[in-house]
C-alpha cells in the first residue's frame, strides 16, 4: 500500500525490527527439539550467526573461537589485521582516543597501506588452527585481492559495500568488478551484498553468490543513513530480499541463504530476521562485548576511517562476558544479548518451528508497542528490557 508525500511522489510503508512481533501457533516443542542448522557456501553450521567483517568484532582469534563453537566469524582485509603485523598497539591506541580525535586517528591509522603478505599470514593463522577462514572486501578490495585470497586457501570470500549491485557504472579510466566473472572464477563460494530489494538480490543470485548479505544502514556503529539518507527498515528489506530467494529457486531449483546484516542486537531480534525469512544473520556489536573480542569494548564501522567522507562512528559497548555466554550460554544478563543461541531455540520451541525453514514460517504481526508495553518499572528502574 502506498502513501502519497506530496504531488507525484509516493512511499510505500516499510518496517523495522522493533516494530514486529512473532505470534505463536496452534503447536509448541521443546527448544532442545529445534533444529538450528543452516549452509554457507559449502559449509555446514551448527548456528545460524555470523560476525561481522569489523576492527573491533573479529581478529584471528575470534575467527577461531567462533568456528569452534559453531558459528561463523568474518576478518576485515582492509582493515588493521592487514596493514599491520602487530595490530594490538593500534588497537590500544584507537580504544584509548577520546572522541574529537577519534576520526582524524582513523584515517591517518587506514592511511597504512594493505600488505598481501598479511592477508595470506592472516588466512593461514586462522586455517592452521582449525578455524574457517571466511574473510571480506570491498569489490575493489575483491578485485585487487581476489588472486591473493584463493592462493591462501580462504574458505569464504565476502564482497561488501554499502550498496552492491551488477550495474553499476564507473569512470572511463576505472574497470568495475564484474562480479558474475569473480564468482566465476574464485574456486571458493563468493558472499555479495548489501542489499535491500527483490531486483537487486535476484541480480546478485543470478551472478552466482552463494549467499546475500541484506541490510543497509542499520548497524549499531554505521552512520550511513544519516550522512546520505539511504536505507530500508530491516523487517521489509529482509522479506523483500527473502522472496527473491524464493523466486530464485522456484526458477533454478538452487537455494542461496540470505543473511540479514545489522542493526541486531537480542536474541529477539535474530529470531525476527529469521522469521522475516533470513537464513542467517550477521552481528557486530554483540560480539564486540565479549572478552576476547579485539576492540578492547570499542566497536567501529567499516567507512568510519573513510578519507573523504567517514559513514561510521565509534561506540562504547563495554565489555559483558565471554564469547561462550553470549553465543550459547549460560547467560549473565536479562535482556537478550546473552545466549544468542539459547534464545533462538526457545523462541522456535515456542512458536513450534523445528527448523530454520519453519520459522520463517511463523505469523508476523505489526507491533510497536512490542518492547514498551507494560515496562514501565523497567524503563524507569533501567532494569532489563529498559536499560
Amino acid at each position: 500500500m502506498e502513501t502519497q508525500i506530496g504531488r507525484g511522489k509516493t512511499a510505500r510503508r516499510a518496517y523495522g525490527i522493533d516494530e514486529i512481533a512473532l505470534a505463536p501457533g496452534n503447536r509448541t516443542l521443546d527448544p532442545s527439539l529445534a533444529n538450528t542448522k543452516w549452509r554457507i557456501g559449502n559449509i555446514e553450521r551448527e548456528i545460524p550467526i555470523i560476525a561481522s567483517a569489523m576492527d573491533g568484532v573479529v581478529d584471528v582469534r575470534m575467527a577461531v573461537l567462533l568456528s569452534n563453537l559453531g558459528a561463523l566469524g568474518v576478518l576485515n582485509l582492509e582493515g588493521i589485521q592487514t596493514r599491520y603485523a602487530d595490530p594490538e598497539p593500534i588497537l590500544d591506541k584507537i580504544a584509548s582516543v577520546g572522541k574529537e580525535e577519534f576520526v582524524p586517528l582513523m584515517q591517518e591509522l587506514y592511511a597504512e597501506s594493505i600488505k598481501p603478505e598479511l592477508i595470506e599470514q592472516r588466512i593461514r593463522e586462522i586455517k592452521q588452527q582449525g578455524g574457517i577462514a571466511a574473510v571480506s572486501a570491498t569489490p575493489a578490495g575483491a578485485s585487487k585481492y581476489g588472486a591473493v585470497v584463493a592462493k591462501a586457501g580462504a574458505d569464504l570470500f565476502f564482497v561488501q559495500a554499502t550498496v552492491v549491485s551488477t550495474s553499476h557504472l564507473s569512470p572511463e579510466s576505472i574497470v568495475p568488478l564484474d562480479l558474475a566473472q569473480f564468482c566465476q572464477e574464485m574456486p571458493i563460494p563468493v558472499i555479495l551484498g548489501n542489499c535491500v530489494t527483490y531486483e537487486v538480490t535476484l541480480d546478485l543470485m543470478k551472478a552466482g553468490a552463494a549467499a546475500v548479505l541484506v541490510g543497509i544502514g542499520p548497524g549499531a556503529a554505521c552512520t550511513s543513513r544519516g550522512v546520505l539518507g539511504v536505507g530500508v527498515p530491516q523487517a521489509t528489506a529482509i522479506a523483500d530480499c527473502a522472496a527473491a530467494r524464493d523466486e530464485y529457486y522456484q526458477q533454478t531449483g538452487k537455494y542461496i541463504p540470505v543473511i540479514a546484516d545489522g542493526g541486531l542486537i537480542t536474541g529477539g531480534d535474530i529470531c525476527k530476521c529469521i522469521a522475516c525469512g533470513a537464513d542467517g544473520v550477521m552481528i557486530g556489536s554483540p560480539f564486540a562485548r565479549a572478552a576476547e573480542a579485539p576492540g578492547r569494548g570499542y566497536h567501529w564501522g567499516m567507512a568510519t576511517p573513510s578519507p573523504v567522507l567517514p559513514r561510521g562512528t565509534r561506540i562504547r559497548v563495554g565489555t559483558t562476558g565471554t564469547l561462550e555466554q553470549i553465543l550459547v550460554g549460560p547467560a549473565q544478563l536479562d535482556d537478550g544479548t546473552h545466549n544468542l543461541l539459547g534464545a533462538l531455540k526457545t523462541s522456535m520451541g515456542t512458536l513450534g518451528a523445528k527448523n530454520i525453514k519453519e520459522m520463517q514460517q511463523v505469523e508476523v504481526v505489526i507491533a510497536p508497542s512490542l518492547l514498551t508495553e507494560g515496562k514501565v518499572y523497567q524503563k524507569a528502574q533501567q532494569l532489563g528490557m529498559g536499560k
